[in-house]
């Protein structure tokens, strides 16, 4: 790696570090959250270090720790392994198996080339890839948030990112392509002892089966205060699309539109605004 260069897992955390220190942050830490419980004009907020009480809360939660991994019928008699995006650490774990890797999305597709390199793959979608030509353009950027903050403006589950901006068509996808590594196969309807089952009856071995399925927001904790609806999602407000309409004195920041370092510190911003004026502590 290049002097210039630095992991994401090193490079995160000392910003947030030095942001602490510079503006002189005390935080509480470690404390995981298990529970948060309406008591009329404030909220009792459960941890495994003690109990705390407050008039507002700012979620922050994201979704990193809530790996999903949709269940299909026989997931608990595969005898192989079955590991998501998240515990994802080397190729080369994967030398001499056969790797089933399991999304659509951009992560998918980069496990799939390095995979594809050492050993063999077969990859299912549920839906086609949406393969985009042409350079990216921050309007799309732009665009594809928007669509994302229309969502949850209307009470629907965010979705992700790239399910409205579609893939980029890069030199390294090119590559694939070359090589005969994209040949998506449809989603498969069972789990097997051994290996992947489709509606028609045919089967493929596998020894590996890698979901690179995304993240749902982690927001377990808040289950008690019912936010959401029908439909799953959470009706949001306020102007960045970050205050909950059934309760404003919740924000969640990593939800929706503000699910990116950018985003959340604009979005981190604004409900603070918003919630120290809807407390009137302004």
């Amino acid at each position: 790696m290049k002097d210039s260069e630095v992991k994401a897992s090193t490079a995160v955390p000392h910003y947030f570090a030095e942001y602490e220190k510079k503006y002189d942050f005390h935080v509480y830490r470690p404390v995981k959250t298990n529970l948060v419980c309406n008591r009329g004009d404030r909220f009792r907020i459960e941890t495994d270090r003690g109990l705390f009480s407050a008039r507002g809360i700012i979620n922050a939660t994201g979704s990193w720790e809530a790996p999903y991994i949709p269940h299909y019928p026989g997931s608990g008699l595969f005898k192989g392994i079955q590991l998501h995006t998240k515990d994802y650490q080397s190729a080369n774990n994967f030398i001499g198996k056969h790797v089933v890797i399991v999304g659509g999305g951009i992560s998918a597709i980069q496990l799939l080339d390095e995979i594809s390199m050492v050993t063999t793959t077969t990859w299912v979608t549920r839906t086609e890839p949406n393969f985009r030509e042409g350079p990216w353009l921050e309007e799309t950027g732009r665009a594809a948030v928007q669509k994302v903050e229309d969502r949850v403006r209307q009470g629907l589950p965010p979705g992700s990112i790239v399910s409205v901006t579609g893939i980029p068509v890069t030199p390294a996808i090119e590559q694939m392509k070359a090589r005969g590594v994209l040949q998506r196969q449809p989603m498969f309807s069972e789990i097997t002892l051994t290996g992947i089952k489709w509606e028609d009856g045919h089967e493929t071995p596998a020894d590996v089966i890698l979901w690179c399925t995304g993240f749902r927001s982690g927001l377990d904790h808040l289950a008690p205060l019912m936010l959401r609806g029908e439909n799953d999602g959470i009706l949001m407000g306020g102007r960045l699309a970050t205050q909950v309409v059934k309760d404003p004195r919740v924000h969640l920041v990593g939800y929706g539109p503000s699910a990116s370092t950018v985003g959340a510190n604009r979005a981190g911003r604004a409900a603070v605004n918003e919630l120290i004026a809807h407390l009137g502590l302004r």
